[in-house]
């Protein structure tokens, strides 16, 4: 009976220890980083969204997060090393990587919330899109309802910015171009520096973000209304997707519709950080309201008459899917 009792104690420890085992086998870490530093707005939900995988996904998954920014990758290689599996998982903007993938762009000017994406089809297509041209699946926006706005060093009465240089991002190139400015590229972390040398008179920019670069401190206007709508995102390999089970991707899944619910609120922290900017000096500039509605109309109708010219199929499509 003793011998027995043995035998079956040790049966149960090996059957405790082969479990362990296998939940820990069964647990998956991928690597993940970001196209800003760590603390930067941009990376705020990102970094929510990661400890709550983390918290919540023991034993089934977790998120290696490896930081972002510069020290990591160049902003602009992000996509790319998500595209090649050189990571699992980025914090991104699709203004990152529209070389890659040209259709990108219209996130950025969706004008219904991303909760609606989840219903009405759009963001079946987007992963279909993303998955055949970037090798990834789309997880979830980790920032919506946030307009960009023209930061100025100088005043202006009217949509005209003719002889300006202004820094800019393939998005709003057209558009800026359009009201006769000249647009330099410029990475995020060299905008102070260009700024403070002369060699631009202002930069498109979100609506929040400005002092986590210092850009204030150059900066006098900022012109109303604001255009677009930012987009960061985060995108997995989609390699990497598919060899999760069905329970690691709802983890992930679950995680990333929380991170877009914290968007929720966003249009009372943008009246919060305007009343910061103007602490800080930043004078708004108000269009009378024919030329606001120009404004917008330019700003709408150049950046959709370009992806549609780059991809009318798609295009035609997207804007159906993400605008009203």
């Amino acid at each position: 009976m003793k011998l027995f009792d043995k035998l079956a104690h040790v049966a149960v420890a090996v059957a405790c220890t082969l479990g362990l085992a296998q939940a820990r086998a069964q647990e998956v870490s991928i690597k993940a980083v970001g196209a800003w530093p760590e603390g930067n707005f941009f990376s705020l939900n990102f970094e929510r969204f990661v400890q709550k995988v983390n918290a919540e996904g023991k034993g089934v998954i977790q998120i290696n997060y490896l930081g972002g920014g510069a020290k990591v990758m160049p902003p602009f290689e992000v996509g790319n090393a998500v595209k090649g599996g050189v990571v699992d998982m980025a914090n991104v903007t699709v203004n990152f990587y529209t070389n890659l993938l040209p259709e990108s762009d219209a996130l950025s000017v969706s004008t219904i919330p991303v909760q609606e994406w989840r219903k009405n089809g759009a963001y079946d297509y987007i992963n279909k899109l993303w998955g055949e041209k970037l090798n990834a699946h789309y997880l979830g926006r980790g920032i919506d309802n946030m307009p960009y706005h023209l930061f100025l060093k100088k005043q202006i009465t009217k949509p005209d910015v003719t002889g300006m240089r202004l820094r800019g991002l393939p998005i709003y190139r057209d558009f800026f171009q359009s009201m006769g400015a000249n647009v330099l590229t410029i990475p995020p972390g060299e905008t102070y520096t260009a700024l403070e040398r002369g060699v631009i008179d202002g930069y498109g920019w979100p609506v929040s973000g400005i002092f986590d670069l210092s850009l204030q401190e150059h900066t006098k206007y900022r012109v109303e209304p604001g255009f677009y709508n930012t987009e960061v995102g985060v995108l997995v390999n989609l390699n990497t997707w598919k060899r999760l089970n069905d329970k690691q991707r709802a983890v992930l899944t679950e995680a990333a519709i929380w991170m877009e619910n914290l968007n929720l609120e966003n249009a009372k922290k943008w009246e919060d950080e305007k009343k910061r900017q103007a602490a800080a000096g930043i004078q708004p500039i108000v269009f009378s309201p024919a030329d606001a509605a120009a404004y917008s109309k330019r700003a709408n109708d150049t950046i959709w008459d370009s992806i549609i010219k780059r991809s009318p199929e798609h295009g035609q499509k997207l804007r159906q899917l993400l605008t009203r």
